[in-house]
């Protein structure tokens, strides 16, 4: 339990990091370069993970890396990047928001993860809070920014459920760097044949794309993937209501901005649908190994009454093991 809930603050990193990115993004960043804004950021952070890990792709990784590069980072990027230029950072956020639902039913639908009634619960409560948090009433909506927005916000989930399911003994962080080459390199040839050159370099905008690809991609990536790997994906879905809540409390700090009594109530509800996520994860850990329950397992080294097959040298023969020892059920 105490290693599941280090993993739930591990992947907790990506979505906060992923929060004061739309700060750092509107402050440092230059306008008009979409493309070239994915490439800078997947392609630098891609490169940095792959030289700690030092592993190429193999077999099936080619094609899957290639896949997942697509729809969670060049995509996705530029999906991110038209909405925010059409629409209000609160109602982007919104419809982002939402994804914690969609992953659930997209992971339910290939994973075979059924969402618990208290999962399900947990994101209506975490929408809710988002809007409670951003939404004033007066916000101007554009039809493309929300099409960009929920494009966005459907790839990158198709995107987290596939790197789940063929997840296999490939480390985190090899995955996680063939994504991000995959995507910055299928987004180069466009950001060259469609904007030209690159923006110009000074010292505030380097700033900004060295946290933009060191760490809200590389390192955000990592620790999100991680999560995937080892927690449900509507769980890591709910975690992600925390970029929002991050974005607001930037705002509250770095501007000034006082807190209405609404967007204080809208944190509360985030929270609490995170954490209802979180205990409906227990309580399926819990009934998936409770002995006798369907999807349980017998404890290591308890005793099988009556004989069990061994193969020895080739030939299978029975050897009971209901008296003087016990065996191990896998």
């Amino acid at each position: 339990m105490e290693a599941t809930w280090r993993w739930v603050l591990v992947t907790a990193i990506a979505p906060v990091c992923w929060g004061a990115t739309y700060y750092v993004t509107r402050e440092f960043l230059p306008p008009g370069y979409p493309l070239y804004g994915g490439v800078l950021r997947a392609l630098p952070a891609g490169l940095v993970l792959l030289a700690v890990v030092r592993a190429r792709p193999r077999g099936a990784w080619w094609w899957r890396s290639a896949v997942l590069g697509a729809l969670n980072m060049s995509g996705f990027f530029v999906l991110v990047y038209v909405a925010a230029q059409l629409l209000p950072t609160s109602v982007a956020s919104v419809v982002m928001a939402t994804g914690s639902v969609v992953l659930m039913l997209i992971a339910w639908a290939v994973l075979r993860e059924r969402p618990r009634l208290l999962s399900l619960a947990g994101a209506v409560a975490g929408i809710a809070g988002v809007a409670c948090m951003l939404l004033s009433g007066g916000e101007r909506v554009e039809g493309w920014g929300v099409l960009a927005s929920v494009g966005a916000m459907l790839m990158s989930s198709v995107g987290y459920v596939l790197a789940k399911k063929w997840n296999d003994d490939a480390p985190v962080l090899a995955t996680t760097a063939w994504q991000l080459l995959a995507g910055g390199l299928i987004l180069l040839p466009f950001a060259v044949a469609f904007e030209g050159n690159p923006p110009e370099p000074t010292p505030g905008r380097i700033l900004g794309f060295a946290f933009v690809s060191l760490i809200a991609t590389a390192i955000s990536f990592a620790a999100w993937f991680g999560g995937l790997k080892r927690l449900p994906a509507g769980s890591v879905g709910l975690i992600g209501l925390l970029n929002p809540v991050t974005g607001l409390a930037l705002g509250t700090l770095i501007a000034g901005e006082a807190l209405a009594a609404q967007q204080v109530a809208g944190v509360g509800l985030v929270f609490a649908g995170i954490l209802m996520g979180q205990v409906a994860r227990g309580a399926r850990r819990r009934g998936a190994g409770a002995p006798g329950t369907a999807g349980g397992s017998r404890r290591r080294g308890a005793r099988v009454p009556g004989p069990v097959p061994r193969e020895d040298a080739g030939n299978p023969e029975m050897v009971d093991v209901s008296r003087e020892t016990s065996a191990r059920v896998r």
